[in-house]
């Protein structure tokens, strides 16, 4: 997972749909995601160094991970930034990454997404990860939102991609084809983003619920992780 959480390093910019890759490049991740957040020495706490996410996955296969959990992220000397994952009592570190390269939350969400869509789909994880890098680096639909945050509405931009559209393979992905993975970011947001969203409909005339997954920033709090 880290050699692709590193690798995928990609994207973003403003305006209405839609923009040049390279606009989306800087627009989804800038090396400057994290900057305002304090790293503090070990041993001592501070709001103004942690951020906290939900993370909501529904209709995941039954062998990863399906549910509601939370995602803690801190920012530490030297450039380093660490992120784990939480539920109830359980937690399990999500590894440690340079602070300069941005915020590692991205990547994390998106090998997931990977991840997922591929046990599911019993496609190739290698030809799915390569469709996804080819649709970061396109141009990506790009709308002006408002978004509310610490009781505040702020100015934010809604990013989609859907990297299965035109797909030489789509008749043969089913719903996985609809995949749209939507990205919520702003400067006035704490680490950038606000929510990173996954969306797969379910098949015609199932009984079960398509696939979800949701990534939206929590807060940035003394004591939450």
């Amino acid at each position: 997972m880290r050699v692709l959480l590193m690798a995928v390093l990609l994207l973003l910019g403003s305006g209405q749909a839609p923009v040049t890759a390279a606009g989306t490049y800087e627009l989804l991740f800038p090396s400057t995601a994290l900057k305002g957040l304090e790293a503090v020495a070990a041993g001592r706490e501070s709001g103004q160094n942690t951020l906290v996410y939900d993370r909501l996955v529904s209709g995941a296969a039954e062998s990863q991970m399906d549910g509601r959990f939370s995602i803690g992220l801190k920012v530490k000397p030297d450039d380093k930034v660490t992120m784990a994952l939480y539920q109830g009592t359980r937690s399990r570190g999500l590894g440690e990454y340079p602070a300069s390269v941005g915020n590692p939350v991205i990547m994390f969400f998106l090998e997931s997404v990977l991840a997922d869509i591929a046990a599911q789909s019993g496609g190739s994880p290698f030809y799915m990860r390569n469709r996804i890098k080819e649709a970061l680096l396109k141009d990506g639909q790009v709308v002006s939102v408002e978004r509310q945050y610490e009781n505040r509405d702020v100015a934010a931009r809604e990013v989609t991609i859907r990297p299965f559209l035109k797909d030489k393979a789509r008749e043969r992905m089913g719903r996985f084809s609809e995949l749209a993975i939507t990205v919520t970011v702003s400067e006035e947001i704490p680490g950038w983003y606000y929510s990173l969203v996954a969306t797969v409909p379910a098949a015609v005339g199932a009984s079960k619920i398509g696939y979800s997954h949701a990534i939206t920033l929590d807060g940035k709090g003394e004591g939450r992780r």
